[in-house]
């Protein structure tokens, strides 16, 4: 497989620098690398992109996938949720498993599609 065509380090072709799968500098990271590193971009702009060759990719493309890249340089480290954010996700995950019938609280996300506990959703509720 011919990867010139996805190599454009000045950014002529595509407007971002942009490297084939595999090729990027070492401290160009995705959002999910980021992430994974406890960083996060910190407000700067995408420097580059991975490109590859993907069937899935939108029409308007033409076939090419991208991800964007971003400087692990001047990436920050990601911010510590207050008391009050993680007070806030409790009660809204609490609320997720809480069947609005019955009111029983289970140890899983009740589903969507049932909108009730499967106990309540089936009828087989103990009386």
């Amino acid at each position: 497989m011919s990867f010139s065509r996805f190599y454009d380090p000045d950014g002529a072709r595509f407007g971002l620098p942009s490297w084939p799968w595999g090729w990027a500098p070492p401290y160009l990271a995705t959002r999910g690398q980021l992430a994974a590193r406890g960083l996060r971009p910190g407000g700067q702009e995408p420097v580059g992109q991975i490109t590859w060759r993907s069937r899935r990719a939108p029409t308007g493309r033409g076939g090419i996938r991208y991800a964007l890249l971003y400087d692990t340089r001047t990436a920050k480290p990601k911010r510590a949720p207050t008391p009050a954010v993680l007070a806030s996700l409790e009660r809204a995950m609490a609320a997720r498993r809480t069947c609005p019938t019955c009111r029983h609280t289970f140890d899983f996300c009740l589903p969507t599609s049932l909108g009730q506990c499967p106990d309540c959703h089936y009828g087989t509720a103990a009386a």
